[in-house]
């Protein structure tokens, strides 16, 4: 453990992100042209025209990784100082996998010479996204806890005109209604016959939740750290409220009974390897809390045995990871190249059925080889796509892309014509300009 501590913290050394010159700087003529005059003809194309911001500056391109640290990982409120590792790992994955530029913003919304005085004041984060924002194309939110975070989304969505996307709640469930509609596909289901029972109702849970019902999901089951979240309960915040039902059902072990689906988003262990078999016939169990899932997959195998199932967890280890990088770089490369004012429940339906359609395809041979797995092929072990499939950058961001544009929120519309090739050209040009000549994230290949 300390020789795996060593070298974590010496690739975390100097930190993982900077910046990179996008025009040449290289003598007297160029200087005149990045500052001084050279600059002044910008600013007064913006003071003129503000939308000129997009074409003028590295906006239309540019996303704040947002966080206050009060909801790091698994490791809870540490502050925003302590969140910057995970808020430069975003910027990392959204440059590898997507090309979008991004810069942690963390924000020490509740601390005082570094002690916590409270819980984040809402209103406070929500001011000072709103004044940094003209920076940037878009606000990726994460790491900050439930309750205030869905205010904190909500808020910023109806202040600004660029997408505000929190990952810790959409993230996860856009990930997760991808791997429901496979599930459906394998099991001759539709989304209208399932009954649905999700353990954890904090961030990730009630937005998965929202996805499904809107999805097309009737019969949902939200339980929380207290069981069935039913009518007769008095200790609801307003999120939870929503889905409080009408039933005699108060444990978890009680609404399993019968359902096609489990889905964990709460904690390690929790379920009960008892209660699988009067779950219905060919059920599905998400047990996504990490780093230990609320059931393993070694324990549902010896319970179900042979009979069908499908299993997937949060974990790289096991088949079926519910990962959310396959998600929000995607989401927001749609969304900014459509210079999107938001980014709505179409277009992450949209980028669900996008993951789910490509899972349905045949992997190429590069991804069976990277995960060495020569049969990789759609099944109950192979649900969702591999995070490092480069089609996942062109299938999922058009798919964004075209929703936004369908469902009006699109600003540019016109910049959907030859999209594809577009995104085809941007790959080419990321795999060029990869760090050092070795190309990262989806672009890497076995071997190069």
């Amino acid at each position: 453990m300390s020789n795996c501590r060593v070298e974590i913290l010496k690739y975390h050394a100097g930190g993982k992100v900077g910046t990179l010159l996008t025009k040449p700087l290289d003598g007297p003529a160029t200087l005149s042209l990045a500052y001084t005059p050279g600059v002044a003809v910008p600013v007064q194309e913006i003071a003129r025209t503000p939308a000129a911001v997009f074409d003028c500056t590295a906006k239309r391109n540019l996303v704040a990784v947002v966080s206050d640290g009060s909801a790091i990982l698994g490791l809870g409120d540490l502050g925003a100082t302590a969140s910057i590792p995970v808020m430069e790992g975003k910027a990392v994955l959204f440059k590898a996998f997507a090309d979008v530029d991004a810069w942690p913003v963390p924000l020490e919304c509740c601390r005082k010479n570094g002690a916590r005085t409270g819980r984040t004041d809402p209103e406070r984060l929500i001011e000072t996204v709103a004044r940094l924002a003209c920076q940037y194309g878009g606000i990726n939110l994460e790491d900050i806890a439930a309750p205030e975070c869905f205010e904190i989304e909500c808020r910023l969505d109806e202040l600004l005109d660029i997408p505000v996307f929190h990952d810790d709640q959409w993230g996860t469930a856009v990930i997760t209604l991808a791997g429901v509609l496979n599930y459906c596909q394998l099991a001759g289901r539709q989304l209208s016959d399932l009954r649905v029972v999700i353990n954890g109702a904090g961030a990730a849970g009630i937005r998965i939740a929202d996805l499904l019902k809107d999805a097309g999901v009737g019969d949902l089951v939200l339980c929380d750290s207290k069981g069935v979240i039913h009518a007769g309960r008095n200790d609801l915040n307003a999120m939870k409220s929503r889905y409080a039902i009408k039933t005699a059902e108060r444990t978890l072990e009680q609404a399993l009974r019968g359902s096609q689906v489990f889905i964990g988003v709460s904690v390690a262990d929790c379920l009960d390897p008892a209660w699988l078999p009067a779950m219905a016939a060919y059920p599905a169990i998400f047990a996504m809390a990490n780093p230990n899932p609320e059931i393993r997959p070694e324990q549902v195998a010896s319970v179900l045995g042979r009979k069908p199932y499908v299993m997937a967890t949060g974990r790289s280890d096991y088949p079926n990871q519910i990962n959310n990088v396959l998600g929000f770089p995607f989401l927001f490369r749609g969304a900014l190249d459509m210079r999107a004012s938001t980014i709505n429940l179409a277009m992450k339906k949209a980028a669900a059925q996008a993951l789910a359609e490509l899972a349905r395809q045949p992997a190429p041979e590069e991804i069976k080889a990277i995960y060495n797995d020569p049969v990789l092929a759609f099944g109950p072990g192979y649900i969702v796509p591999k995070p490092f499939d480069r089609r996942l950058f062109t299938e999922v961001s058009c798919a964004v892309a075209r929703a936004a544009v369908d469902s009006g929120v699109a600003r540019d519309a016109s910049a959907l014509q030859d999209y594809p090739a577009q995104l085809q050209q941007r790959l080419k040009t990321m795999r060029r300009e990869a760090p050092r000549g070795k190309p990262q994230g989806i672009l890497a290949k076995k071997g190069k």
